[in-house]
């Protein structure tokens, strides 16, 4: 393998299962994981009602220029400080995590696969697909138990910006994945169809 790390990009819509996957490769891979929701553009400068109104769910609202800045430079093998994105206050929290790019690096995120310049970046691109109503379930069921959110908000944001915004700007990005596999399938049988496009057919460290 060249000493430039391969890099694994995973998108699909919000609660298809994207992070359990990432995770399973993971630890197949000994490798890092990025969130795009670490890319949030910094919000600080407004309050909190006004943050609380900024459109999520759509490409303008993650900081694509450091994304794209960040992810060139771990390709280089260069080591890179993500920032710490705080859900429950809408901003960046000023904490960061620095990543060392290893022999595999993986982003995942609802736009992963949005950007041209950042698709061209992945040896491989995934998608994961999930019906809408097991997607809605489970953002509800994490919304509320890790963002500090109420049943109703989450409901209100899901069919205003949730829903709409991933009609248009990731479903479409379906048709650029080299794998597509399903959120709701067994992980280890998705996660080596995704090794399987890896250099070598890696498969270490499934059971």
């Amino acid at each position: 393998m060249s000493s430039s790390p391969f890099l694994i990009g995973i998108a699909g819509a919000s609660g298809s299962g994207k992070s359990e996957l990432a995770r399973q490769l993971a630890g197949a891979l000994e490798a890092p994981v990025v969130s795009l929701d670490s890319y949030y553009l910094e919000l600080g400068h407004l309050s909190y009602e006004e943050r609380c109104r900024v459109n999520f769910d759509e490409p303008a609202s993650l900081d694509a220029r450091l994304l794209l800045e960040q992810f060139s430079a771990i390709v280089a093998g260069q080591p890179v400080e993500v920032p710490d994105y705080d859900f429950s206050i809408h901003t960046r929290s000023g904490k960061v995590t620095r990543i060392v790019p290893g022999g595999f690096v993986i982003l995942e995120g609802l736009f992963a696969l949005h950007w041209p310049e950042l698709r061209d970046l992945f040896g491989v691109r995934v998608f994961v697909e999930l019906p809408e109503d097991v997607c809605f379930a489970r953002r509800l069921e994490r919304d509320v138990r890790e963002r500090g959110r109420t049943a109703e908000s989450v409901r209100t944001q899901y069919y205003s910006t949730v829903k709409p915004m991933g009609d248009i700007y990731i479903l479409p990005t379906r048709a650029f994945a080299d794998v597509v596999v399903r959120g709701d399938a067994d992980i280890q049988e998705s996660a080596e169809m995704v090794l399987r496009r890896c250099p070598g057919g890696v498969r270490q460290g499934l059971s």
